[in-house]
């Protein structure tokens, strides 16, 4: 890896760093979460029926691109304006408008910054490596496997096959449509332009009276098949989404070389993490060779880790977790993360471990440098029995009991659910 500077100053410097991994992966989860199909008719783009729209987008490779992503949360959240977050890092996306560069060459390179009104966070994955860096601390951290694990790596990249019976983009595209209808109505809207680019426009209203999401709107490139735009709207506002992640500008091009190349800041302290790959048996008991074909029908059948209850059906599911400290959680105790469902395993080793540290208060940081008691406290609220979370739209209910019920709905439905 090159690590000639970018360009000749230091602010310049800072100014290129850019990441896309994290906002590439919100925007495609976002667009992955519920199907998000459509048919579309305007003066300019043929007209799709939501299956044939849903397999060009399954069928579309990874694009290469460069552009600039806003996102923007009115989650209804108690205020975040706390010195600890005013800078540009992860937690300035629970509220407010943020502001990300992203670049891709459609494959193993990208960049993601997230832009702070005077810092900057980023992240630059290169194949088996990543850096992120923190302009508020100055320090960059390389993520990177051995030597060893790294050709092991792009060994198993390089011989693995998908499996013979996996599904076409077709049958996945009316498997997912199926899906979706059971439990919202899919519409389409007008089309639209998005960053300059005529897009297909999808609603998706869930049918439920209980959830709190009200609808959400998905715009995909006309010529592309990429989602531009993702839009959530909470069931008390139709009129303003409460979470919105689109394009403002972009441009379907590899960008340049020199982009995609990490390069440490003059000055900046650069800290190594090797991570370790689990040995051939460890990734066999990962992808175990039972796994089902196909998605149960009701989420209460599917396989849960142990500790773990789902309640209820599609918008209305419920998600409970038994004997969380929370407590220890939120002070940062790597061994309470080790006693979630099946993160013991990670934590077991010194590269996991120090991965975690990175974010944890206690750790040697940079990371995200937060106090997470005063912000456990600031986004939750005390009721009968413990704490709660209520936004827009997701609820959270922290028990006392050492339970955590997590689901698009009310605060009161979890109660429920918890039979509280």
């Amino acid at each position: 890896m090159d690590t000639t500077p970018v360009s000749p100053t230091r602010s310049r410097i800072r100014a290129a760093w850019a990441v896309p991994t994290a906002a590439v992966v919100a925007v495609a989860g976002a667009f992955a979460a519920p199907p998000l199909l459509a048919s579309a008719g305007s003066a300019t783009l043929a007209e799709l029926t939501p299956e044939q729209l849903l397999t060009r987008v399954l069928e579309s490779e990874p694009q290469a691109l460069s552009g600039t992503v806003v996102h923007t949360a009115r989650l209804g959240l108690p205020d975040l304006s706390m010195t600890q977050v005013a800078g540009a890092d992860p937690v300035s996306l629970l509220s407010g408008s943020t502001t990300l560069r992203v670049w891709s060459d459609g494959g193993q390179r990208s960049r993601v910054s997230l832009l702070g009104t005077a810092s900057e966070y980023s992240v630059v994955a290169d194949g088996t490596q990543a850096w992120t860096y923190s302009s508020s601390d100055d320090e960059v951290v390389h993520y990177a496997l051995s030597p060893d694990d790294a050709a092991r790596a792009e060994k198993m990249r390089a011989t693995a096959r998908p499996p013979a019976d996996l599904p076409t983009p077709d049958e996945l595209g009316r498997e997912a449509l199926e899906r979706a209808q059971r439990d919202a109505t899919v519409s389409v809207d007008a089309a639209t332009t998005v960053a300059g680019r005529d897009a297909y426009q999808v609603v998706v209203t869930p049918r439920s009276s209980t959830t709190l999401v009200g609808r959400i709107v998905v715009a995909v490139d006309a010529r592309t098949w990429s989602p531009l735009r993702v839009q959530v709207w909470g069931s008390d506002d139709a009129a303003t989404p409460a979470l919105e992640l689109g394009f403002t500008d972009v441009t379907f091009a590899a960008p340049d070389d020199a982009v995609l190349t990490f390069s440490a800041p003059p000055g900046a302290s650069v800290r190594e993490i090797v991570l370790p790959l689990p040995d051939d048996a460890a990734l066999a008991g990962l992808a175990p060779s039972d796994l089902p074909t196909s998605l149960p029908d009701d989420p209460a059948d599917a396989p849960l880790p142990e500790g773990t209850r789902v309640t209820g059906t599609g918008w209305d599911t419920v998600v409970e977790l038994s004997d969380v400290d929370v407590a220890a959680l939120v002070a940062g105790d790597p061994g309470a993360v080790a006693g979630l469902p099946q993160v013991d395993k990670q934590l077991g080793s010194a590269g996991a471990q120090e991965l975690y540290e990175e974010f944890a208060p206690e750790g040697d940081g940079p990371g995200v440098d937060l106090d997470t008691v005063a912000l456990y406290e600031q986004l939750t609220t005390p009721v009968e029995g413990g704490r709660a979370l209520s936004s827009a739209l997701l609820s959270v209910l922290v028990l006392d009991d050492g339970r955590v019920l997590v689901g698009a709905v009310p605060v009161d439905a979890l109660r429920a659910a918890a039979g509280e």
